[in-house]
């Protein structure tokens, strides 16, 4: 298949949305030699062709939030469903008044559609537009009869109410809005024979911001952005992209073998859970509508043809292809011809499979230790435990802290999982949950436990309302500062979870000897002041000794995974850097910095970004890392001396070839 890069240089195919004339051909085939299951779904189509049905238009379709207010949402939806159905049965069929009924259909709408309107504007529209496309295209290209004026009316309706509202696409929505636009932008490029429009839509797909993007709504295990809220959802969302991949893959275009079948994985880790499987994941994963949906057949045909196995995809599929139609049909794709090939696997990095709270097995306490339960005061239990390396038990339980944790030397906290949470009161007026209670503080660690830095420890059923940036507050977890390079030594962060911060997660600055090891530290660093671009999820300024492991650094709404400045001899290795707002690793005026065999995928800007600022840095190797469809270049570096990029993979990084952008100029950004 094609790579992005040089979509240019070819034609759009007709018809070419979900089917090409190949495609078209052998579902045909199948079901007029009584092929099963085609057979069977054809029948159960036709079945619903054969009901009476009138079109009844509406210049202006409302649609609010649960279909309040609902005016002509739901007769716009019928009728798109009905003309797809109707022109499929006259393709399989030739049996003209299947065409004739679809081109009233089309017809009646063209002329009469002017806009939509309220909450859900754009996703009606996204889930109708795809369905109008794929029967217009049949129309059009299998002599149905279509008069040419009123192909030309419903490309005028396409090109005036539908595209104006959807090419902004809209990714501070769940991930289903933008899966479900994206699939209707391609289906509307591909009749209007529009190419850059196409392009657009591919580049969204792969690169959107927020939500917005393949990346960003399947993370790297199989979760997906909508997993805490409820399963109809996920499976909607999985649909969507799979079938704007499919729209692709008609054109030319595999966006199905990407991230490591990234598609594939969504849709195996959301079935197997559906199935009774148990998946870990980096929420609670919703029971809410755990039903099976019916978007499994063409996603298991497709990645069985590319050698690919699926097996709860297959088991899904299975179930549902009884009660399936034109799931069934729409999902045949001719093979000859090498349409569908192997699909090339990428190099897998041992990154820890579970980071976080709970990520390890607690071992038994010495029966010195000194528990804390919920309600008891965690800085009286700290500061008993100073000054003799005592362990405090944060046992299971959400804390209050009354105010900010200030953590003396010489003590160890330690949590019993990710049911062990710490919780700054809101009401106490502070930004931070722990500080360093003196300047040369030394000897800490803090493991196996939640930091939790929203204004409620409950996170609704919706993960998207919910999002940091969305909250308008300003709270930072760990705040460790020194006034001095060296002031603080021997920081230990291990296993620990830290989210929700609009201020940094992690800030420490002035220390040497720092390990962050196994940590899951995600939706931190917001817009708050002093503003975008200045707080992350790991914020690390003048240490030494910095050890990275094996944890995970995603999905900071206006910051970086990790930022490193004014800091020598650092190690970052098999780190998840993901979904960030800003750039995935941030250095500037650093020295002695190693990064290597990290995943870094689906940041905003590029995947790293070496800074010059006043003097740069010198000695930054970058090593074996796996860097792919960041937004920005895979690496971007300036005036960074005895600097090495070495055995890196690249792939899908910004819209052009280049993957990497090292320069000896001292470029100062400004952005």
């Amino acid at each position: 298949m094609l790579l992005i890069q040089s979509l240019n240089a070819q034609k759009m195919q007709h018809p070419g949305i979900n089917q090409n004339a190949a495609d078209l051909a052998e579902m045909k085939h199948k079901v007029l030699s009584g092929q099963e299951p085609w057979k069977t779904a054809f029948n159960q189509l036709k079945a619903m062709t054969d009901a009476p049905f009138v079109a009844k238009p509406f210049a202006h379709v409302l649609r609010g939030p649960y279909g309040r207010p609902n005016i002509g949402g739901n007769e716009l939806s019928a009728s798109a469903e009905m003309a797809y159905n109707c022109a499929l049965v006259w393709y399989i069929t030739s049996d003209r008044k299947y065409a004739r009924k679809a081109i009233a259909i089309l017809n009646a709408w063209s002329p009469v559609l002017w806009d939509f309107d309220y909450n859900d504007a754009k996703l009606l529209a996204a889930w109708t537009g795809h369905a109008l496309c794929n029967a217009a295209e049949l129309l059009k290209y299998t002599n149905a009869g279509w008069e040419p004026k009123d192909i030309d009316a419903f490309q005028h309706m396409l090109m005036t109410a539908y595209y104006p509202l959807l090419r902004y696409y809209f990714p501070e929505a769940n991930g289903n809005w933008d899966g479900a636009i994206i699939h209707s932008i391609m289906a509307i490029a591909v009749f209007t024979d529009n190419r850059p429009m196409f392009e657009n839509a591919v580049d969204h797909f792969l690169h959107g911001p927020v939500n917005g993007s393949v990346f960003k709504y399947i993370y790297p295990n199989g979760q997906c952005q909508e997993s805490p809220r409820d399963q109809g959802h996920v499976q909607l969302g999985l649909g969507e992209f799979a079938g704007a991949a499919q729209v692709a893959y008609t054109q030319g275009v595999d966006l199905f073998s990407i991230g490591n079948n990234r598609l594939g994985m969504g849709f195996e880790y959301t079935a197997g859970f559906l199935l009774g499987h148990t998946q870990q994941c980096y929420c609670v994963i919703s029971e809410r509508a755990k039903n099976l949906g019916g978007n499994y057949e063409y996603v298991y045909r497709h990645y069985k043809a590319m050698g690919v196995e699926l097996p709860f995809v297959k088991t899904a599929a299975d179930a549902v292809r009884p009660k399936a139609a034109r799931n069934v049909l729409t999902a045949v794709r001719q093979l000859n011809g090498k349409i569908i090939t192997q699909s090339k696997p990428h190099r897998q990095y041992p990154l820890q499979s579970v980071a976080g709270a709970g990520a390890i097995q607690q071992k038994p306490y010495p029966a010195a230790v000194i528990s804390v339960l919920p309600g008891q005061s965690v800085q009286e239990a700290v500061d008993k435990a100073a000054g003799s390396g005592g362990q405090v038990l944060i046992k299971a339980g959400v804390h209050t802290l009354p105010a900010t944790l200030r953590l003396p030397s010489g003590v160890q906290i330690v949590g019993e999982g990710i049911a062990s949470i710490l919780f700054l009161d809101p009401a106490s007026g502070a930004r931070d949950a722990i500080v360093n209670n003196e300047e040369a503080m030394h000897d800490v660690a803090i493991k196996n436990l939640v930091i939790e830095g929203s204004v409620s420890v409950d996170p609704g059923t919706d993960p998207n309302s919910n999002r940091s940036f969305k909250g308008r507050y300003n709270r930072g977890g760990i705040i460790f500062r020194s006034s001095k390079e060296g002031g603080m030594r021997n920081i230990m962060l291990e296993n620990i979870t830290v989210r929700n911060c609009t201020f940094n997660g992690v800030l420490i600055s002035g220390a040497d000897s720092v390990t962050v090891s196994g940590c899951d530290l995600s939706e931190n660093g917001g817009n708050v002041i002093p503003g975008p671009s200045l707080q992350h999820n790991l914020l690390l300024t003048h240490c030494r000794k910095i050890k990275v492991e094996h944890s995970r650094l995603v999905t900071s709404p206006y910051g970086s995974g990790i930022a490193l400045e004014h800091c020598r001899q650092a190690l970052l290795a098999r780190c998840e850097v993901a979904r960030n707002g800003y750039y995935g690793i941030l250095i500037s005026e650093s020295k002695d910095i190693l990064v290597r065999q990290n995943l870094i995928e689906g940041n905003d800007r590029s995947g790293a970004l070496i800074a010059f600022l006043y003097k740069g840095s010198d000695g930054v190797i970058m090593d074996s890392n796996l860097i792919h469809y960041n937004g920005g270049y895979g690496v971007e570096s300036y005036a960074a001396k005895n600097s090495r990029y070495v055995k890196n993979i690249y792939e899908g990084n910004g819209k052009g070839a280049q993957q990497e952008k090292i320069s000896d100029e001292k470029t100062v950004l400004m952005h």
